[in-house]
């Protein structure tokens, strides 16, 4: 029971640290952001710290930090790339520093798997970001093969790690 415990308690800090990770870089890209979620649903808790709320939601799955996507949109792509980033940059960090505990295995396996191409992960959002400045716009029928692709590879390359440790 205890290992249970601290899987989830782990798992919601490396979360935690994840979304540290963008807030840092919105910040230092100045891009506004109002809430770091823990969780999505409906607001269960929550505080207010500086400008940032910081919020317990009912089902815990996930976790998020709410940006301006408005003002991300008109920064320069290294700076779109380094927000949409700065989880994975921040989970990597602590995983390396952490490295052979559960909570430096938690926050490299979170660090890789938001990088994969799925929607709405960190990996998609690059993929767009890099998308539309090759496009030179926007196009949807290339964003909507793109998130297929994505999907499809990200599935493949779980298959093969699962295939990997059976």
């Amino acid at each position: 029971m205890s290992l249970i415990v601290s899987l989830i308690g782990f798992a919601a800090l490396a979360m935690i640290v994840h979304e540290l990770g963008h807030l840092v870089a919105a910040r230092s890209c100045n891009v506004p952001a109002s809430e770091l979620g823990l969780g999505m649903g409906p607001r269960l808790a929550g505080f207010r710290l500086g400008s940032i709320n910081i919020n317990l939601r009912a089902i815990p799955v996930g976790s998020f930090v709410m940006l301006d996507a408005a003002a991300l949109k008109k920064k320069s792509v290294r700076a779109q790339l380094l927000v949409h980033l700065g989880g994975v940059i921040f989970n990597l960090i602590a995983g390396f520093f952490t490295y052979g505990t559960t909570f430096g295995w938690l926050n490299l396996l979170l660090a890789a798997g938001n990088i994969l191409p799925l929607y709405q992960h960190d990996g998609w959002k690059c993929g767009v970001v890099i998308m539309r400045v090759l496009m030179r716009g926007k196009s949807q029928p290339a964003e909507r093969a793109f998130t297929f692709s994505g999907g499809f590879v990200s599935l493949l390359i779980a298959w093969a790690v699962v295939r990997m440790f059976i």
